[in-house]
């Protein structure tokens, strides 16, 4: 067999050390003009009856080429384990991408399986939505499919318990039934670690700014509702649970999904001046159908089975006339101890009305000086009335009737008076359940401030505010009047920064925020709200 071409002086042994290379040059150009220069050099020598030979040589001078560039792939000197190095360049992280999505969604799949094994229907849809959520690149997915998932682990390591007391009491072998458990778990355990690793942060990308408020807005939602469902006993406040039984925990997880979607479109002061008044009308929309089909005999769609009138003054007027029926008022205070005045723009089912009718005129106007001091006049009458009636032994027909005629009556000033005025008349001075929200809203946390050094007043802030609560004296005195809903119209508009919610002070709620903007509270608070109360019954 012909001999091995002999390497030059530049070169080392080829089944050696490996290439050396020139001063300066990279280890890549170093591997690549050695291996030219080996094959150049075996060249001349092939003939007819040497080529095999020299073909052979030419095959190991390739061989430790390749061999050269992955020794130095990690740097001079230092050789590269090719037993752990991935396959044309994929990385670690790489890999593990690639078990993403399907990974947690085999294990939610999996619990969908067991829950379907139990005849638990709600369960399984819960987790088939789970499975759906693993499927997006929501980075607030990402949050919440890692932690169902763990409490999936508990589900898993509690069915295993389930199964060896049964086997065990049944005389019968359970040590592989624990091994196939333990990997079932092990899997489900494994999907969460790599939604909440860097593969999951790779993955999982939009929206990544406000993941971490859309998942708390989805877990709220969903724990509210599932507390409500089980708090109440008969009354069964969601209605998934009304038309098809053991639903509830599907409508549960659904308005988890659209309360975090929900505050992405709030969290942004210009887009939540877009769609506030949109989701505020869907919940008006979806209350006034129930009513509807209440009022034709669907008694289902009705909390106790009872028709109440839709008049925000009856939640506590109602409650003084007959002495009872206070659950409404408690909701109300829980609700506006969390939100204050901002239950009149995101929660009050019949503001909603009086918003639309104010946006027929695009210019917002104001309100007469005196409108305070009816609205104050308003209230005694309706609350001190309602009081009389009980004292005076009036029947229900009579105080129904004089109910609805004061409901009518708030209608027509939003036809009449919002429309003309730009601003909602009805909210702010007709009803008095806005004013007891705005007394409400100066014990809660959330405060509207005006940086009077940044203003430039250009009045676009008071353009835009239907409550007649940025007036210029309400502006020269850095906050927003007695009348601001928290809406946050006035801060999409404002170009110079000067609008800003805050928290009030820097007492113990700005120390338990832990630096979070009480922006965001404050939508998280807001958004969790609604979609708990768009999902329950009516009153």
């Amino acid at each position: 067999m012909t001999p091995h071409t002999k390497p030059c002086g530049g070169c080392r042994d080829t089944a050696g050390e490996g290439t050396a290379r020139v001063p300066g040059q990279s280890a890549t150009e170093g591997d690549d003009s050695a291996l030219k220069h080996e094959q150049g050099k075996s060249a001349p020598a092939v003939s007819e009856d040497t080529a095999p030979d020299s073909m052979m040589a030419g095959d190991v001078a390739v061989s430790s080429g390749q061999m050269a560039k992955r020794r130095v792939a990690q740097g001079d000197g230092e050789e590269a384990s090719p037993s752990i190095t991935p396959p044309q360049g994929e990385t670690p992280a790489g890999l593990t991408r690639h078990l993403l999505p399907w990974l947690p969604v085999v294990a939610a799949l999996l619990l969908a399986a067991n829950a379907l094994r139990r005849d638990a229907w709600g369960l399984l849809g819960l987790w088939c939505v789970v499975a759906c959520l693993a499927c997006t690149r929501q980075a607030w997915a990402r949050i919440v499919v890692a932690l169902a998932l763990c409490a999936g682990v508990v589900v898993w390591a509690d069915t295993t318990q389930q199964f060896v007391s049964f086997r065990m009491m049944a005389g019968l072998p359970w040590g592989r039934l624990v091994a196939i458990m333990a990997t079932v778990g092990g899997i489900t355990a494994l999907s969460s670690l790599v939604l909440l690793g860097r593969a999951g942060e790779a993955r999982y990308t939009s929206g990544r700014d406000m993941a971490g408020a859309q998942a708390w807005a989805a877990l709220l939602t969903f724990a509210g509702l599932m507390w409500i469902r089980h708090a109440t006993g008969p009354l069964t406040p969601l209605l998934a649970d009304r038309l098809w039984p053991g639903s509830g925990m599907v409508q549960a997880a659904l308005m988890a999904v659209y309360a975090a979607w929900a505050v992405g479109r709030l969290a942004d002061p210009k887009l939540s001046r877009v769609w506030r008044p949109r989701l505020w009308a869907l919940f008006s929309f979806v209350f006034s159908m129930q009513l509807a089909l209440g009022l034709i005999g669907y008694d289902i769609f009705l909390m106790t089975g009872r028709l109440h009138l839709p008049v925000p003054a009856l939640i506590l007027a109602g409650p003084l006339y007959r002495g009872t029926g206070w659950f409404m008022l408690g909701l109300f205070t829980f609700s506006t101890l969390l939100l204050g005045a901002a239950w009149c723009s995101h929660l009050c089912y019949i503001g909603a009305w009086d918003d639309m009718a104010s946006r027929r005129k695009r210019r917002c106007g104001t309100l007469p000086n005196h409108a305070g001091r009816v609205r104050l006049g308003i209230a005694l009458l309706v609350f001190g009335g309602a009081v009389a009636l009980r004292l005076l032994g009036v029947g229900p027909v009579a105080a129904f009737t004089a109910a609805a005629c004061f409901g009518l009556a708030g209608v027509g000033v939003m036809l009449a008076v919002s429309t003309r005025r730009g601003v909602l008349v009805h909210c702010t001075t007709y009803c008095p359940m806005g004013l007891l929200a705005d007394v409400m809203g100066r014990l809660t946390p959330w405060r509207l401030q005006v940086d009077t050094g940044r203003c430039t007043r250009c009045g676009a802030c008071s353009a835009v505010c239907r409550y007649d609560a940025l007036t210029p004296a309400d502006i020269e005195g850095g906050a927003a009047g007695f009348t601001c809903s928290r809406c946050r119209d006035c801060l999409a508009v404002c170009r110079h920064g000067a609008m800003r919610l805050t928290f009030a002070g820097r007492g113990i709620v700005g120390r338990l925020a832990g630096g979070v903007r009480a922006e965001t509270i404050f939508v998280v608070t807001a958004v969790t709200l609604h979609a708990i109360f768009l999902a329950v019954a009516r009153m």
